[in-house]
């Protein structure tokens, strides 16, 4: 029997529209990748409205002739920055060849939310063009396919990850010690996939951004600040708050600009970075191994930044204090494990671990937990850590 979860619909975010111009306009990708199934010629829709069992199937047929949905039943609406819409579809014949599942999930920006911006598209790509190469597990796509005329819509059709068991994690999941070491191991293969390769540089890669390089990553505390605005009102955001940052709150964007100069500066060894990687981008197999989900600020990068966001926001702050540091040291074991080369040495992972605590600041300051995380666990540890490391120093505040 099909279980049909109530379809939850929330108010989706918006780009600030007092944000300068110059935050609407840079942010939509130039480039223009040519999309990958030129026969089709309209756009991609922008609503929910227009998306039906029809217009599936002929989506679908630009990869796998002659398919054709008979019908589609929804399961789940999940809107957020982006909607995540589950259904159960009935296949033709010639669907049902080319091995569609009957539960699947389709993703795009149908919820309205930063429509500016081209986290849709790049993740469309990713999985079009990238995802083969990942040696980590990842949701198996079925269709990916993006507008290439600067709008940054993108379109995917994932399986539904819920046909294999396991659960979807949460920010406030409490894994423990072990399993988040566990994890580690599977962060570093996913670094490792391509570490230094040529295949992510940006002659092989044009469509994808480089970390800190690319104004959704340099502008994102400014495009973000009508909700730092909020949160900054919300008296358990401001209990959990250091003093020093409630009287300055503008010291986040200086520190962020910071991170951004040094990281830019770097020379070491690039990989594809997930860009958004806490607990509540996971999926937990049955046997707990983590999937690695939402691909919309995949960069190439250097591992710190997921490794420090991943670690800080997964353990309490005494797991953390306790044993953050042989967790970097056991990383550092993985990613050369996969062959990687040049992998910097621990102090220097510990240094860049140091600083790359705002970006987890700078993220979970400007989160609303109608999102669907939970900020205020987040913001205390990672300001926590940020005292515990001199992070505010180390960036100039």
């Amino acid at each position: 029997m099909q279980v049909t979860c109530t379809p939850r619909m929330e108010e989706a975010p918006t780009m600030d529209p007092q944000a300068p111009a110059q935050y609407k306009t840079a942010i939509v990708d130039p480039d223009c990748v040519p999309r990958p199934y030129p026969e089709r010629t309209d756009h991609l829709p922008t609503s929910m409205e227009r998306v039906d069992a029809g217009w599936l199937g002929r989506m679908m047929a630009y990869k796998y002739p002659g398919v054709a949905a008979n019908s589609m039943e929804t399961v789940e609406i999940l809107n957020s920055h982006t909607t995540k819409w589950r259904v159960k579809v009935d296949w033709n014949d010639a669907g049902r060849a080319a091995g569609l599942p009957e539960n699947i999930c389709m993703k795009a920006n149908w919820s309205g939310a930063f429509d500016n911006i081209d986290i849709h598209a790049l993740e469309a790509r990713f999985y079009h063009f990238m995802v083969d190469e990942m040696k980590v597990p990842t949701a198996k796509c079925y269709y990916a396919d993006w507008d290439d005329d600067g709008s940054a819509h993108g379109f995917i059709v994932l399986e539904d990850l819920c046909q294999r068991g396991g659960q979807f994690g949460h920010s406030t999941n409490d894994n423990g010690v072990d399993m988040i070491m566990q994890n580690l191991e599977g962060l570093a293969k996913l670094h490792g996939s391509l570490w230094d390769s040529d295949k992510i540089s940006k002659a092989n890669a044009p469509w994808l951004q480089t970390q800190m390089d690319t104004p959704v990553d340099t502008d994102q505390v400014r495009i973000m600040w009508q909700w730092i605005a909020a949160n900054l009102e919300d008296p358990a955001f401001r209990e959990v708050a250091p003093q020093h940052y409630l009287d300055d709150p503008k010291k986040v964007e200086r520190a962020f600009d910071r991170l951004g100069e040094i990281e830019r500066a770097n020379t070491s060894p690039h990989c594809i970075v997930l860009g958004d990687c806490h607990q509540g981008n996971t999926y937990i197999l049955p046997d707990g191994e983590r999937l690695w989900l939402d691909w919309q600020l995949v960069r190439r990068g250097r591992p710190w930044r997921d490794l420090t966001y991943f670690v800080i926001g997964a353990l309490t702050v005494e797991e953390r204090r306790k044993h953050h540091k042989d967790m970097v040291r056991q990383y550092r074991e993985y990613l050369i494990a996969t062959g990687a080369k040049g992998v910097p040495s621990f102090e220097e992972a510990w240094e860049q671990t140091r600083l790359f605590v705002i970006y987890g600041v700078q993220a979970w300051v400007a989160n609303l937990d109608e999102w669907g995380q939970n900020g205020v666990p987040m913001n205390e540890r990672f300001f926590t850590a940020a005292e515990d490391y001199g992070t505010w120093k180390l960036l100039g505040e």
